[in-house]
């Protein structure tokens, strides 16, 4: 089974670690008061029935909570080493997160030429927030993601569909690459 590492990067406060949380089916504590994360969380569990039409209907995922503080900065080159994916988590309410995105993407997937089908961008919306669902103004560089609205309290598992699919897209694009490659060697 291929194994897949996914960076959950975005701006302090947006809900990284609620998303990881929900989607590794992971639950620490219920409701408690926000408390940052320091550095980075690594989540692992098995992900069935990728919607990409690949070979592989399933993966084991290792998802990495990342710390949204910019104090961790000097970190981040060790977390991008060997990253199969990137998902960057906003609030699309907050005006500053939608400016941050184009610092996170220059940093993490631009320097490590990640292909757009190995990226993710999730407007996570808090509840009670009466989530606005049309496409927010963000960096033209970025309008070549996909963009999924998350709100886990009105549409929890179309998150989670909408997230196996991107790890399908990931997977897909990993054993075409591992292909190309042993193809090279061969010729």
């Amino acid at each position: 089974m291929l194994k897949v590492k996914i960076l959950l990067i975005g701006p302090s406060e947006c809900g990284k670690t609620v998303l990881a949380n929900f989607l590794s089916d992971t639950v620490e504590t219920v409701g408690a008061d926000y408390s940052p994360t320091q550095g980075v969380r690594i989540l692992e569990f098995e992900s069935q029935n990728l919607g990409s039409g690949t070979k592989d209907s399933a993966c084991e995922v290792e998802l990495w909570d990342c710390a949204g503080d910019f104090k961790f900065e000097a970190c981040w080159p060790a977390l991008m080493k060997d990253s199969s994916g990137v998902v960057i988590v906003f609030n699309p309410d907050i005006p500053s997160h939608l400016k941050e995105a184009e610092t996170w993407y220059s940093t993490f997937i631009t320097s490590q030429g990640l292909l757009p089908g190995q990226c993710l961008l999730i407007a996570h919306h808090k509840p009670g927030s009466g989530a606005d669902t049309s496409r927010p103004q963000l960096a033209s560089q970025l309008n070549k993601f996909p963009l999924i609205h998350s709100n886990l309290e009105e549409d929890a598992e179309e998150v989670r569909q909408e997230f196996r699919r991107y790890l399908g897209n990931v997977v897909k694009t990993l054993s075409e690459s591992r292909e190309r490659e042993e193809m090279s060697i061969i010729a």
